[in-house]
């Protein structure tokens, strides 16, 4: 199963695009920060990460604001002509 939930900021947002087949996408990155625990020890964790939305979705992210917390879900899945996973955005609602 390829499914992620995570809690992140908006920290840069592209221009809304259009597919060939004429679907609004939106590239965005996302930051997340928290404390876990790990083997019985407290730890900060920092990540920062590229993300996508198609359709509706797309649409509506665009008009969120710069530094705005969300919960986000998704998948992962590495670009044709990438190194790294993005996460495709399928859902998202107010932390």
């Amino acid at each position: 199963m390829n499914q992620l939930v995570l809690s992140a900021a908006i920290v840069e947002v592209s221009v809304l695009r259009h597919t060939p087949a004429g679907l609004p996408a939106l590239d965005f990155r996302l930051e997340h920060e928290s404390e876990i625990t790990e083997a019985g020890q407290p730890r900060q964790v920092r990540a920062a990460l590229k993300a996508v939305a198609f359709g509706t979705v797309a649409e509506t992210l665009r008009q969120q604001a710069i530094g705005s917390s969300w919960t986000f879900t998704g998948f992962l899945a590495t670009p044709r002509n990438g190194k790294h996973p993005v996460l495709h955005i399928q859902s998202f609602q107010q932390t």
